[in-house]
């Protein structure tokens, strides 16, 4: 790693929450840097992901591949290959339903609130021109179940793939001596930012009181239900599409030209006018489009550097509301997806901002998304929202 490169400690990216009745597993590591479940300067977010990608790049200069696993780690996967630069190609898992027809190769993340995923095996099957390793991307790994089962499938269906060697890369390195040498023995070797110490995570999380996320205040007229805080409106969101809209990475994209694209939807925001020097503003993903918001957001940090600019996104992950000193989660709203209205998902540690930017891949009809952030940041002071579409992949 380059000595400009900066280096981080168990403290500067681990915070510990307490996950909303999940059986599988109590806790949830939460990544202050990662710009996922808290808000974050934009610019120190790709920072700390463009460390992971210099040592990457570092070891493996020539790799042609990189896979983020959706959702937590999409931006960190294209940041990744972003860094690597070259021909590398970036391509994310997903959990959406996905184009009809297409090589779809599906694996399971058992200790997930939602277990299936799938990666789009048309790229692999033309693995012929790409340089090995494939580089596996996710913000943590603890035991490498997720990633065997990834990697066997791939394995499995494609057998020219069988002898290529795999790196699995992560922020957070978590694995025991005997997961290690497991991966080890399948050809398999770690990359990490920070490697941690075993640690009883349930055991540390099992006694604290949590309370789940909130309903948003409803409008009036709104078809369901107003929510536990009362009724209010909100800012009346603003739509502007992009004029070049972004490529699909669950689809396979450049790394450099997607982080490019990224920058360059970033630059038009900017020239838009949405934010002023001076002012508060969150530029907010959703769900697995995380990178594009915070890409957008560092150019509008560059452009507007009197401004203050935060970025994070939407979740599906469930994560208890707690008020104990140091506990991450202080806040949280249960939204209607922009994905499936029916798809509960969740925005935590909302704050004022004078300005809020929604950069999204989904389709326009929103089922009541829009209305729902506009009720949960509109709670918090925000006077305006305008919802970027950079593309409609989903």
């Amino acid at each position: 790693m380059s000595e400009n490169q900066p280096r981080y400690q168990p403290a500067d990216v681990l915070r510990l929450a307490k996950r909303y009745r999940n059986d599988k597993r109590s806790y949830l590591l939460v990544n202050p840097l990662q710009a996922k479940h808290l808000p974050v300067s934009p610019a120190r977010a790709l920072a700390m992901m463009d460390s992971l990608g210099e040592r990457l790049r570092a070891r493996f200069p020539q790799a042609g591949l990189v896979v983020g696993f959706a959702e937590t780690a999409t931006a960190i996967g294209a940041a990744v290959a972003a860094r690597i630069g070259g021909a590398c190609r970036y391509l994310q898992t997903t959990r959406e339903a996905g184009e009809a027809g297409a090589e779809w190769l599906p694996f399971v993340e058992e200790h997930s609130h939602a277990v299936d995923q799938k990666l789009d095996g048309s790229f692999l099957r033309a693995w012929g021109a790409v340089a090995p390793p494939v580089i596996f991307v996710d913000d943590e790994i603890s035991t490498g179940k997720t990633l065997l089962n990834a990697v066997t499938q791939m394995r499995s269906r494609y057998p020219a793939l069988a002898g290529v060697p795999v790196a699995a890369a992560s922020i957070l390195n978590r694995l025991t001596p005997e997961n290690t040498a497991r991966l080890a023995a399948a050809g398999i070797v770690c990359e990490s930012l920070v490697r941690l110490p075993e640690v009883d995570y349930a055991a540390q999380v099992a006694p604290w009181p949590v309370e789940p996320p909130r309903d948003t205040p409803r409008a009036e007229g709104d078809p369901q239900t107003a929510g536990n805080l009362g009724v209010t409106n909100g800012p009346t969101p603003e739509r502007w599409t992009a004029d070049s809209p972004l490529p699909d990475p669950r689809r396979g994209v450049l790394g450099a030209a997607y982080r490019n694209a990224c920058e360059a939807l970033g630059e038009a925001i900017a020239r838009q006018g949405f934010v002023a020097d001076g002012q508060t503003a969150l530029v907010l993903g959703t769900e697995e489009c995380m990178y594009p918001a915070l890409v957008a957001g560092a150019a509008l940090e560059r452009r507007h550097p009197g401004a203050r600019v935060f970025c994070h996104a939407t979740t599906r992950s469930p994560i208890g509301i707690g008020a104990g000193a140091g506990y991450p989660i202080t806040e949280g709203y249960r939204l209607r997806s922009f994905y499936e209205s029916e798809r509960v998902t969740y925005l935590y540690n909302p704050t004022r901002y004078d300005v809020a930017l929604i950069l999204t891949d989904a389709p326009s009809g929103d089922g009541g998304a829009e209305t729902d952030v506009a009720a949960a940041l509109g709670a918090r002071g925000c006077g305006r929202l305008v919802v970027v579409r950079g593309g409609a992949h989903v």
